[in-house]
């Protein structure tokens, strides 16, 4: 009894939960617990609830004889798989007592579906969402360092927001949580209308919509309606925070049924409490809030936006002005996202090392996120030169080449001394910052090994004391490669 009491469901909730069917022994049920969910089954632990997701080139079904040896205790089993292999499945509920396997018509949703009943259990839980084409995931960390001032916090981990990393974030919420803090992302159609409806925000951050994933959704306004679901559970209790300037933000507004509460820099302080001071460049934005001065460490104007969004739900759900400094005084860069280190170099080929900074925004990367943050590069006082590394923007469909000649013009105007280009997509942004009169460019249509080993050895050469470097593409290009062929150790993040 006193294990089944710490299970995050009860094997009824979880049965009516998933319209699922119980296959196992007497002792089996008796035993029922789980205390984690995951879908890999190299991070099964003891009492761990196991979902093997059919994936394009995977089916996590082969994944349960070592899920069951690592510990776990449940397990959901596909309908089409289960009666396909019918005396299997009987076989090892029967040769495993401590295991309870649920039979279900589809894993993903079965899986959505109890992280949904599960978010029930916590009724007076402050929900708080975001989402948007760029800045999800820095939001998020420049909320959550804001709830964590007044709030028992529990959040999205790292870019666990999809269609599987938003339930099985919501499974680490526990007791002593006062407020629940969860992104979300998309990358096809009614993504986060299912998500949406799994922790159900009672508050949300749109932080704008642009072209990220427009090659699968196939128009901004298809992207927007579909960001806009993120508000559907937002009662006249709730708030849904907007980008003023957006050209969509009339139509995110529409039919939300709590208070809309607008941002942006130009807003004035009267309303908003926050006043520009002065843009720090590489060490981020200082301003005040009602009079507290503070610092985001994070650079670029765009961040700027994204703190001024936090800020806007932070005095709506009531939290002070020095909370709210409190928090965003204390925040890091994420790692990998607009963090900004000063760095020694490995030796070059005469054994000299020198110090730069760099800017590593490697992450990620869409169009309008590479366009703002070149603009903020363009203007940056450096003490060396300024190098970019730049590197393929995916899932843009046929847009592209227009997105990545774009990026190669912006980038060549934007007071470079060199820029290297990774991905074959980057090739059309070659011949844009050809065409705009910039010649000091090194192109790698992929990196390869013997790429990789060739660019480190003359970056190490070119670079000098005191020179810049920006480096950002989508995470898939994996540019986070080039700076651990380079630099030798980190010395202390920028403040």
């Amino acid at each position: 009894m006193e294990q089944m009491e710490k299970s995050l469901l009860t094997i009824q909730e979880l049965k009516e939960a998933v319209h699922g069917k119980i296959v196992g022994l007497a002792e089996n049920l008796k035993n029922f617990c789980f205390t984690s969910v995951v879908t890999d089954s190299r991070q099964v632990k003891p009492l761990s609830l196991f979902v093997p997701l059919i994936g394009e080139f995977q089916d996590g079904h082969k994944y349960i004889p070592q899920a069951i040896e690592k510990g776990a205790s449940v397990i959901f089993v596909t309908k089409s798989v289960y009666e396909a292999e019918n005396q299997k499945y009987m076989a090892i509920a029967s040769d495993n007592q401590n295991v309870t396997l649920v039979v279900v018509d589809n894993n993903l949703y079965a899986l959505q579906d109890a992280a949904r009943v599960y978010v029930t259990k916590f009724p007076s839980l402050v929900k708080v969402a975001i989402t948007g084409s760029s800045g999800k995931t820095t939001t998020k960390e420049i909320m959550a360092s804001i709830l964590r001032q007044q709030y028992n916090l529990v959040a999205t981990e790292g870019n666990f927001n999809s269609e599987t990393g938003l339930p099985l974030s919501v499974f680490n919420i526990r007791k002593e949580h006062e407020a629940g803090l969860f992104e979300m992302g998309m990358n096809r159609e009614n993504e986060i209308g299912e998500i949406a409806k799994v922790f159900k925000p009672e508050n949300a951050i749109i932080t704008n919509i642009g072209t990220a994933h427009i090659g699968l959704l196939g128009s901004r306004e298809n992207i927007a309606n579909e960001k806009r679901k993120i508000f559907k559970y937002i009662d006249e209790n709730g708030f849904a925070v907007i980008h003023a300037k957006d050209d969509f933000a009339s139509f995110l507004a529409e039919n939300v049924k709590g208070k809309v509460i607008y941002f942006d820099a130009d807003i004035p302080e009267s309303e908003s409490g926050v006043k520009f001071v002065e843009d720090l460049g590489v060490g981020g934005t200082k301003f005040t809030i009602d009079g507290i001065e503070v610092v985001l460490k994070i650079p670029g104007s765009y961040n700027y936006l994204n703190a001024l969004s936090c800020i806007a739900m932070a005095k709506a759900l009531g939290i002070s002005s020095q909370k709210i400094a409190d928090g965003i005084n204390q925040l890091k860069a994420p790692e990998g996202r607009s963090s900004v280190k000063a760095c020694v170099t490995k030796k070059d080929c005469h054994g000299a090392q020198k110090k730069i900074t760099v800017l590593e925004d490697c992450y990620n990367a869409n169009p309008d996120s590479m366009e703002s943050a070149l603009k903020m590069c363009a203007g940056l006082k450096v003490e060396g030169r300024k190098i970019y590394i730049l590197g393929d923007m995916f899932e843009l469909g046929t847009e592209a080449v227009e997105a990545h000649s774009k990026t190669g013009a912006s980038a060549a105007a934007a007071n470079p001394d060199m820029i290297i280009f990774a991905g074959r997509d980057m090739e059309n942004a070659v011949k844009a910052a050809k065409l705009a009169g910039f010649r000091n460019i090194q192109y790698f249509s992929e990196l390869t090994e013997d790429n990789l080993k060739k660019l480190s050895l003359s970056l190490l050469d070119y670079l000098k004391d005191g020179d810049f470097i920006f480096v950002k593409a989508s995470h898939g290009m994996h540019l986070e490669k080039i700076l651990s062929e380079i630099i030798q150790k980190t010395e202390e993040t920028k403040e």
